[in-house]
């Protein structure tokens, strides 16, 4: 998808979306406090057909609240899924959750959007909701987001609810010790996460850059 690492400009997103972040944050660093199973960069790599296997399966969930058919998702289409979903949430943090995935900013979320934004959903409930056996009704896909709130935790040395550069040197040097390459290739992978160019990685670009990492931006071109 085009101008998945945009940036809106308006007051009103930027708003939203720091409104969003501060949330993220502070569930972040409550998910931390539990630590993280992964050891090193490379579990998380192996984990990548796993995961890219699951939101896949999602484009079916997709496919079913996008009820005009025209390859992305509204506002009110979002609302009946998460009516359908069981997801309860007041119109404003339907809102900005809306336009803080919305990142091409035309009024409707394309697949690997809606992705982010259900995972969003799942770390913002409450840390009781997190432990649920499954409480989207859709137990494959959250326990693939499990996996990647448990990569960023991971990364997350400081526990400050972002990822550093120099966090995501130590990851890799944790993975490849003793190789040259390692600092390079960790500076390729914060480069892609980091859109935003402001030195430091919310879950939110995590999410964006986990999706084209495992190729879930090729989806809408594999299905034209």
């Amino acid at each position: 998808m085009g101008g998945v690492f945009g940036k809106g400009n308006s007051v009103k997103h930027n708003v939203a979306g720091s409104k969003l972040e501060a949330k993220m944050v502070e569930a972040m660093q409550q998910r931390a406090l539990g630590g993280s199973t992964m050891k090193s960069f490379n579990n998380i790599i192996l984990k990548f057909p796993k995961i890219d296997e699951n939101l896949r399966k999602c484009k079916t969930t997709f496919e079913q609240f996008d009820e005009d058919s025209n390859g992305s998702i509204d506002r009110e289409e979002l609302k009946h899924c998460f009516h359908k979903l069981e997801i309860y949430l007041t119109e404003e943090e339907i809102k900005d959750l809306f336009e803080a995935c919305d990142i091409s900013e035309n009024m409707g979320m394309k697949f690997n959007e809606f992705i982010v934004l259900l995972c969003l959903v799942y770390l913002l409930q409450k840390p009781a909701a997190l432990h649920a056996k499954s409480h989207m009704g859709l137990p494959d896909l959250e326990s693939t987001f499990e996996t990647l709130v448990d990569a960023f935790v991971f990364l997350d040395k400081n526990k400050d609810g972002y990822v550093s550069k120099n966090e995501m040197v130590q990851a890799i040097n944790e993975t490849a010790t003793g190789e040259r390459s390692s600092g390079r290739i960790a500076m390729q992978r914060f480069e892609e996460m980091d859109w935003d160019k402001n030195g430091t990685v919310s879950f939110k670009e995590f999410l964006f850059a986990f999706t084209r990492w495992v190729g879930i931006d090729d989806v809408d071109d594999e299905d034209d």
